[in-house]
């Protein structure tokens, strides 16, 4: 169900050899400093909110306003290709409720997971909301623990070192800054307004306070963060008119539009099942107009806030969304057919095309092998069959070498001993091509996003307020290679081999079907 694609790997060969001066009791004692420390470094991560129970005046201040512009605020998770699928969701939603939708930020991968839908096990509505709150925010705050990789004792300058290349800045990235909305925005058809904003305006606070050094503004800040982001997880309850947090998740609701209100879905859980996971409840489609729609009390509430909007299909049914077309509401159509296909901003199209065009500048094909992350790493010839097919297809047809766009997350240092390994040595026949984070091309178009700033431009019209001057100035440049690399595969003329299973893989051929590269 989950999607994502990062370079990299551990630090196996940066460390030396532990000097013998070290004793067996300080290596211990080195890494519990080393931990607390790093656990210093990221209690980013706020406390759990049924320790900290909400005080009545800290309820944010919409919340004693009169409602005007309604909002909808949903809970994303997992990998890029899940998040943006539940954005188009979440857009679906906005439109059929008539609500502003909160646009999030692009979460790091695995940051936050949802769980296992086919096998009822997921997590709550409102711990799900509540770990999308404390990210994002972490996001605009800039800094964070990244990475912690346990290690045995070292010397101090070597702690010091580790501690370099293990902690970095994290660029804050709206999915509005990679995913172009602007035929949404022209045609009206849904009303946006970034997370940052809402969050300034909501809570009532400086984002840019975040960023500052005064510990003691800090913890204030954080502080009144987290009582407005527990409340909109939804742990203080339904809060009159002002908020109604959803409890429907994809155990017991598939939300449909003007059709099968009501009736049990075809999917539900076996009886040895409901025993073991302990419930009784049925999965029903519900109509989400009638439900949270006007005149319902969730209609009637400022903010309406879901948990995941992920969906898929499983055994003739949809997860948790069935709504694939509204022929009784033209509006709702229009939004469906905009959404089918979200494309990249101009700035991460004009990068893979530049690449495809003046780099490889031949035909080529494109190879996307996911071979470290989960179930892939279990399937790797499988992988890898699929790719040797369709090469030695075209040896057999056309010129050599071919050009071949790669794809991966297996570091091209760990090649060797595999089938990549293989294409590389055969430079008569193959001539591969990677992009890398760190190329210029990648630099100067996260440098272009950066100073585009979509997501801080995209409010919607009936909102006074922009909070462009309330966020924390960015440390680090986004990491946009993903959506580069994409598109240049969208590019690839002789065709394109990607992995079994991969929404990333779906992405792409989503991509070629409506010709992005055109």
């Amino acid at each position: 169900m989950d999607s994502g694609h990062r370079h990299g790997g551990g630090v196996a060969g940066k460390w030396k050899k532990r000097p013998t001066i070290f004793t067996n009791y300080r290596a211990p004692l080195l890494l519990f400093t080393f931990t607390v420390i790093a656990i210093f470094i990221s209690s980013k991560i706020f406390i759990s909110p049924s320790l900290l129970p909400l005080s009545p005046d800290s309820r944010p201040p919409q919340c004693t306003h009169t409602p005007g512009e309604k909002y909808l605020w949903y809970a994303p998770h997992s990998g890029f290709s899940n998040q943006l699928s539940e954005f188009r969701n979440a857009i679906l939603m906005a439109a059929i409720l008539n609500r502003t939708l909160i646009v999030p930020p692009v979460l790091d991968h695995h940051a936050v997971a949802l769980g296992s839908c086919p096998k009822f096990r997921v997590l709550d509505p409102n711990e799900l909301r509540f770990r999308v709150w404390n990210h994002s925010i972490q996001l605009i705050r800039d800094r964070r623990l990244v990475q912690f990789s346990s290690i045995i004792a070292v010397s101090l300058y070597e702690l010091e070192e580790h501690m370099k290349q293990n902690f970095k800045a994290v660029r804050y990235v709206s999915m509005a800054d990679i995913v172009d909305l602007s035929s949404l925005v022209a045609s009206s058809a849904v009303r946006f307004m970034d997370f940052r904003v809402f969050v300034s305006k909501w809570c009532d606070v400086n984002l840019s306070l975040a960023c500052t050094a005064d510990s003691s503004m800090h913890s204030s800040l954080l502080e009144k963060l987290r009582q407005c982001g527990s409340l909109l997880s939804g742990y203080d309850g339904n809060v009159d008119a002002c908020l109604f947090a959803s409890q429907e998740d994809c155990r017991t609701t598939v939300w449909t539009y003007q059709t099968d209100d009501g009736v049990l879905d075809s999917f539900q859980a076996d009886e040895e099942l409901k025993k073991k996971r302990k419930f009784s409840f049925s999965r029903t489609r519900k109509d989400v107009s009638r439900a949270l729609g006007p005149g319902s009390t969730a209609g009637s509430a400022t903010v309406l806030a879901f948990g995941s909007l992920f969906t898929g299909p499983y055994k003739g049914s949809e997860s948790h969304i069935d709504i694939h077309e509204a022929p009784n509401d033209q509006r709702v159509q229009l939004v469906i057919q905009k959404i089918e296909f979200l494309q990249f901003v101009p700035e991460i199209l004009n990068a893979g095309k530049s690449f495809a065009h003046e780099m490889i500048s031949a035909p080529f094909i494109c190879a996307q092998l996911r071979l470290l992350d989960g179930q892939f790493k279990n399937h790797w010839d499988g992988t890898f069959q699929v790719l040797k097919q369709t090469l030695d297809s075209l040896k057999q047809k056309g010129s050599l070498p071919i050009h071949v766009f790669i794809m991966t997350d297996l570091p091209r240092l760990n090649w060797t001993g595999s089938y990549l390994g293989d294409l590389e040595k055969d430079s008569d026949s193959f001539k591969l091509f990677v992009l890398r984070e760190e190329d210029e091309l990648v630099t100067e178009t996260a440098k272009k996003l950066v100073n585009a700033a979509y997501g801080l431009k995209l409010q919607s019209v009936s909102s006074s307020f922009d909070g462009r001057e309330q966020h924390c100035s960015p440390l680090s440049l986004p990491d946009i290679l993903l959506y580069v690399e994409e598109t240049i595969c969208g590019c690839a003329s002789l065709g394109f081999v990607g992995t079994a299973g991969s929404t990333i893989a779906n992405s792409i051929e989503l991509m070629r079907k409506n010709h992005a590269c055109s």
